[in-house]
């Protein structure tokens, strides 16, 4: 874990990495935030020309034309870098879809198949972990070479195994009594993983941890600064947040709300803004993630499961409208005795927002 957050560090201040696996090497930088020095130090390690790994959908929008299939139906699709291509500037736009001038169709941008179909899919996921836009600059590489110019090394195995390892080794570092508004009996519990990462929050209203065999009312929320803190109306998050604590105030076993640093399902704030803005544009919540390079929920429930065994609530009933949730939280071994509906009324501007959360991501709505 260790090395997959140091790695990720340094991709976030656009120094490059060195990607290794199954006797190949990978020398990687993220296409926002590599300048002309991490450009420079990435060509002093490659053994070829680099290559543009993007998510296929947003590749296809680079290329202006489909992308064609050279393995898993979501796997990267890499794109033939020119030199006019390799600078700062060509490169965000490239990987960012609202930056404020796309690349035009040009043939200096071609697709580039069979590149490293082995390490292209630990490569977007080492960018997703740092909630970067999931565009990776990528050359062949040695590690030799790497290790001359002091680049940090990360295996594959290790950025794949990053998302249960930090999941599972979650332990409660901090808890205080917290008076809230709606429930005058609450304290915070605060997570950490092992790699000394973002923290997760529980809410605990009451005493739901010595509910004995009465299962406890239970909620999965995934922070939303723009919804739980600043009221924002293009979502439900804020209502549904407060809406939850008084419910379970009202309870006489209480309730746990597990609140989970996964903004934007799981895509991170800088992205969730991203994706307004293409939302803005015409996209629906799903598809504006997907154009961004993310899938259409990145969140991992693992992490929910880990906090309630530790909390000591082997059973819940849940307070949720998404399936997806019940059936995540029972397949980490949580048993869900069944769910309670967690219903808000439109406010006229997030109907939209309802609507496709209720026809595509399969939310119960009513």
């Amino acid at each position: 874990m260790r090395a997959v957050h140091r790695a990720v560090s340094d991709l976030r201040r656009g120094t490059p990495v060195l990607l290794e696996g199954g006797g190949e090497a990978l020398v990687l930088a993220a296409a926002e935030t590599v300048g002309a020095r991490g450009l420079a130090e990435l060509a002093g390690a490659a053994l070829a020309p680099p290559v543009l790994l993007l998510a296929a959908p947003r590749a296809a929008v680079v290329l202006a034309r489909p992308v064609p299939a050279t393995g898993p139906e979501e796997a990267p699709a890499a794109i033939r870098l020119s030199p006019a291509l390799l600078d700062p500037d060509s490169l965000r736009r490239m990987a960012d879809p609202v930056a404020d001038q796309l690349l035009p169709e040009s043939p200096q941008a071609a697709p580039a198949p069979g590149f490293s179909q082995a390490l292209s899919p630990a490569a977007i996921a080492l960018g997703k972990v740092g909630r970067l836009l999931p565009a990776l600059v990528a050359a062949p590489a040695s590690a030799a070479a790497g290790a001359r110019l002091g680049l940090l090394s990360v295996s594959v195995a290790e950025v794949l195994a990053y998302p249960a390892s930090a999941a599972t080794s979650l332990t409660r570092v901090a808890e205080a009594r917290v008076p809230l508004e709606d429930a005058p009996e609450a304290r915070i519990a605060a997570f950490r993983a092992a790699d000394g990462g973002i923290e997760h929050l529980a809410i605990l209203v009451g005493r739901p941890e010595e509910a004995g065999a009465t299962a406890p009312l239970a909620r999965i929320h995934s922070e939303c600064f723009t919804g739980d803190l600043l009221g924002s109306l293009r979502c439900d998050c804020g209502p549904q947040l407060r809406g939850a604590i008084a419910r379970m105030a009202a309870e006489e076993s209480g309730g746990v709300l597990l609140y989970l640093a996964q903004e934007g399902r799981g895509i991170g704030l800088v992205n969730k803004l991203r994706a307004y803005t293409l939302q803005d544009g015409g996209l629906d919540t799903l598809d504006a993630n997907r154009a961004l390079g993310y899938g259409a929920d990145e969140r991992d429930f693992r992490v929910a499961a880990t906090m309630l065994e530790a909390i000591g609530i082997p059973r819940i009933r849940l307070l949720t409208n998404n399936p997806d949730k019940v059936a995540g939280l029972a397949a980490c071994g949580i048993e869900v005795t069944g769910r309670v509906s967690h219903l808000f009324a439109a406010n006229g501007v997030n109907d939209a927002y309802l609507a496709t959360k209720k026809a595509r991501f399969g939310h119960l709505l009513g």
